[in-house]
C-alpha cells in the first residue's frame, strides 16, 4: 500500500522536500511511517522531531492523517490504509 507524506515548515526544510510516497505493507501503523522517516532522515530528523520507539512526536510538532491529528486517533498504533495522507507540521509558538 502507498502512503502520502507531507512535510511543512521547519520539516519541509530539514527533509528537504515537501512530500513523497512512501510503500508499506497492507495494515502497518503510523509508527512503521514515522521510524522509517526517521531512518531515512537520520540523525537531525531523529533529535528534533522523532525518534524510533516512541509513542509520540517531539514537543513542539503534529502528525495529521487525512487531516485528524494523531492524539485524536490511537497515536503512533493507528492504522493506515492505502491513499493515506500523513501531514507533519509544526506547532505556531508566538505571544
Amino acid at each position: 500500500m502507498r502512503v502520502k507524506v507531507r512535510y511543512l515548515g521547519f520539516i519541509k526544510d530539514l527533509t528537504g522536500r515537501e512530500w513523497e510516497e512512501l510503500v508499506f505493507d497492507e495494515g502497518c501503523e503510523i509508527r512503521e511511517v514515522l521510524d522509517k522517516v526517521a531512518e531515512k532522515y537520520g540523525e537531525k530528523f531523529q533529535k528534533e522531531i522523532y525518534e524510533p520507539g516512541m509513542k509520540d512526536l517531539k514537543s513542539g510538532f503534529v502528525l495529521a492523517v487525512n487531516g485528524i491529528l494523531m492524539g485524536q486517533l490511537k497515536g503512533v498504533e493507528t492504522p493506515l490504509k492505502d491513499g493515506d495522507e500523513l501531514v507533519f507540521m509544526s506547532l505556531a509558538i508566538g505571544g
